[in-house]
């Protein structure tokens, strides 16, 4: 699996919650949250399009930083 870093404009526990609800929905991915950081790194070898649009459902802007 590859594992990529995306930039999330979160900004509280309720905006990670969101993005944790929307990549479970997923099943086939592991992520880890870094709210200070406002990063988010998701394992999975799915599209990196499909992941951006994905985290985006969210309603938060999603920066594709590249493969961690």
């Amino acid at each position: 699996m590859t594992k990529h870093e995306f930039e999330v404009a979160m900004t509280c526990e309720g905006c990670s919650g969101a993005v944790t609800r929307i990549l479970n929905k997923l099943g086939d991915v592991k992520f880890e949250i870094d709210l200070a950081k406002k990063l988010v790194w998701i394992e999975s070898d799915r599209d990196v399009d499909a992941l951006m649009e994905t985290l985006k459902k969210c309603g938060k802007e999603v920066k594709y930083n590249g493969i961690k």
